[in-house]
């Protein structure tokens, strides 16, 4: 979905400072982001914790989207989870008044923005190297990180789309 009558951002042109082959990746984060802004617009508070037909909250999707960015791109890094990445998995999904739509769609932006930064400083050599992920360190590449994050996070901003305009149905908006 283009967003500002331009077009969807891979159709915008390659990212200066990223690699060639992270373009993909960079492209899809961007355009997730852009998107999930724009639908989290005005969202109403009282929605964001609750589920339709059982599936997860938009407030999960947000956490979530957020969480995994930063997982993978750690584990991509090379680095095992701090203490505090694994507190915040613990958290997603669980709602607290304090938590606001504002807030989470912020803490994605900056996080993509962290994504980008990382991605335009990768060198293209370091796409194959192998990589644990996990407790259990199972084996991925650097650039699998980077593509399952970008094709991870589209996959639950759909969800979140479908979720998000289904609520704002049921609850006449």
């Amino acid at each position: 979905m283009a967003t500002n009558n331009k077009p969807e951002v891979w159709l915008r042109g390659p990212l200066d400072e990223i690699p060639a082959l992270l373009q993909p990746v960079a492209h899809a984060l961007l355009q997730a982001r852009e998107e999930l802004t724009t639908l989290m617009i005005d969202f109403p508070e009282n929605l964001l914790w609750h589920k339709v037909a059982g599936m997860a909250s938009p407030g999960f999707h947000l956490q979530h989207l957020t969480g995994v960015l930063n997982r993978l791109f750690s584990y991509a890094k090379g680095v095992g989870l701090t203490e505090d990445q694994l507190s915040y998995l613990a958290a997603e999904g669980k709602a607290a008044e304090n938590i606001k739509t504002v807030h989470l769609v912020t803490q994605f932006n900056i996080q993509v923005d962290n994504a980008i930064n990382q991605l335009a400083g990768t060198d293209e050599q370091s796409l194959t190297q192998t990589r644990g992920v996990g407790r259990a360190q199972l084996p991925s590449t650097v650039i699998g990180l980077y593509v399952h994050a970008a094709e991870h996070t589209m996959r639950h901003l759909g969800q979140l789309l479908v979720t998000v305009k289904v609520l704002q149905h049921q609850n006449g908006g």
